[in-house]
């Protein structure tokens, strides 16, 4: 009889395999019977201990909530709207005890799991996530959304049976940094839009949203201190198209939304260089009084503030008062990159002053790593984007910057950049770092890749996703998946659990949720993904 069912199952994955011939593919029970082992999880778990009976969803489950906490209940909620459109089960939430999914804040069992970290133990009866905190809560419930069926993920009703594999999960992440930075300056987009990305990165344990909101082609926060900078400056985009800007309650409603998710929201003005917007929309921050034109092109550092102007000053301390007053995040980015039309004496002296506003303001300052030559402040973070060709004496200002106490986010273009193609036939994105395919984004270590900054200075990583020749959702998509989970994985797993062969092997059993979730993907020639 064994014989008989293995046999059956390799004629539906036959039969699935030909499906572009005509030939129907495998019955989506039969897709969805397969248990998820424990391990097949992206990014990789800190500790699994796999064995036990499978815990089963059935019309019966419920989500309880021990202790009957508000944010335990939000999250509860989260999950329940997860599951219930493809399930078909009404999966109420209630804090009475028993079977079933257990979110449970708090107890003897979350010991050692800090602030995001999280166990799950499934078993026949129940699939229990304990968390200290509610983010390890909800990084938990990502970690059972990937234990279930991929047609989980669906919004219309699936058949099952929908089972989590028996044994026990123990996580916790590697850096408290694991971000990922989208520009809506080159290209706007709209909050729908940032929505859904956020959605996309909360997946995998992603924590921070930075936000590029300003540049040379585009203003895109609306402040009340200067609101050209929104209504001229905004305007238009590379290309020429109309742009756009958000409203002071746009932006709440995206810090909200992320803050919904356990993503804080980082924003970022560019200073003194990618600033034409700015300057375009207020002469008086020229130097010579005149506006430069609107600019739709993508030609960098050939912009600056008026670094000896006091003007400059009253509209930087203008503009950090009101973002930051917006933002309940610890951090506030200053850019100062490529800013090559400002002297080195001038940007210095320009950093000098900006940096104590952010201070005034109740904000830590996080500086791409040109901050390192000039004077970081004492907290201050340094982004690094440097790759193959940045040279020596470069990569060992920053090095030692970090010696002295400044703590790094690693983004090396070459390996963390979204937007680099993949390979000379990709149609989007730009290759002035190199290609950067999916192995070579994976296979870095952040804790020795910056050689003389020590491992303790790394605060995280980082995967940037710049927008000169992306325009929607879709192209969004197409250059961060599969690259973004690897990204993530460097940030959460344990350095031991980084394998390029497992990786792939895991990588792969998510091609299929990204199918049932709408994800446009690349389909890397790398990874072996499962039959369609």
């Amino acid at each position: 009889m064994r014989r008989r069912r293995m046999l059956f199952s390799l004629l539906l994955v036959a039969a699935a395999g030909m499906g572009a011939a005509g030939v129907p593919a495998a019955p989506r029970a039969q897709a969805a019977a397969a248990t998820a082992p424990l391990d097949r999880v992206v990014p990789a778990p800190a500790s699994v201990r796999p064995g036990g009976d499978p815990y089963t969803l059935t019309d019966r489950t419920g989500i309880r909530i021990p202790g009957g906490s508000a944010e335990a209940r939000r999250i509860a909620g989260y999950l329940a709207g997860v599951l219930r459109p493809s399930t078909g089960y009404a999966l109420p939430v209630t804090t009475r005890d028993g079977d079933g999914i257990v979110l449970r804040l708090g107890g003897r069992d979350t010991a050692g799991l800090g602030a995001e970290g999280y166990r799950l133990s499934s078993g026949s009866r129940a699939v229990t996530i304990s968390a200290a905190r509610p983010a390890g809560l909800f990084h938990g419930v990502q970690t059972l959304r990937q234990l279930l069926p991929t047609a989980v993920e669906r919004r219309t009703e699936q058949a099952g049976p929908w089972r989590v594999a028996g044994g026990t999960i123990a996580d916790t992440p590697r850096y408290a940094h694991r971000g990922a930075m989208l520009d809506v300056s080159r290209h706007f987009f709209t909050v729908a839009q940032v929505k859904r990305y956020i959605d996309e990165l909360a997946m995998y344990k992603v924590n921070r949203l930075h936000l590029h909101l300003s540049d040379d082609q585009g203003w895109r926060i609306a402040l009340k201190s200067w609101p050209r900078l929104a209504t001229y400056g905004g305007s238009t985009q590379v290309g020429g198209g109309p742009g756009g800007y958000y409203t002071k309650d746009d932006y709440r409603a995206i810090v909200r939304y992320a803050a919904d998710r356990y993503l804080t929201v980082v924003p970022e003005i560019d200073m003194p260089g990618h600033t034409n917007a700015a300057l375009a929309s207020y002469a008086e921050l020229n130097c010579n009084g005149q506006a430069p034109p609107l600019y739709t092109g993508t030609n960098v550092g050939f912009s600056s503030l008026c670094v000896p102007k006091k003007v400059t000053y009253d509209f930087i301390d203008d503009v950090i008062r009101e973002i930051a007053a917006l933002t309940p995040g610890r951090y506030l980015h200053i850019g100062g990159d490529e800013a090559h039309s400002t002297s080195h004496d001038d940007y210095v002296a320009f950093m000098d002053k900006v940096q104590p506003v952010v201070a005034k303001y109740g904000k830590t300052v996080i500086g791409w790593h040109q901050l390192t030559g000039a004077h970081p402040a004492k907290d201050a973070v340094a982004q690094y984007w440097g790759y193959d060709k940045t040279g020596a004496a470069e990569r060992a200002q920053v090095a030692d910057a970090a010696r002295n106490g400044t703590r790094l986010i690693l983004s090396p273009a070459d390996r963390a950049y979204l937007d680099m193609k993949y390979d000379r036939n990709t149609p989007l994105g730009l290759s002035w770092a190199g290609y950067v395919d999916v192995r070579r984004s994976y296979d870095w270590d952040p804790g020795s890749y910056l050689q003389g900054a020590p491992a303790d200075s790394v605060l995280g990583v980082e995967a940037p996703l710049w927008t000169e020749t992306l325009k929607t959702s879709a192209h969004l998509e197409y250059m961060a998946f599969p690259r973004l989970p690897g990204i993530a994985e460097l940030g959460w797993s344990p350095a031991g659990t980084h394998d390029w062969g497992a990786y792939k092997e895991r990588l792969a059993a998510q091609g299929p949720r990204w199918d049932a979730l709408g994800i446009d993907y690349y389909h890397s020639p790398e990874v072996p993904w499962p039959a369609r």
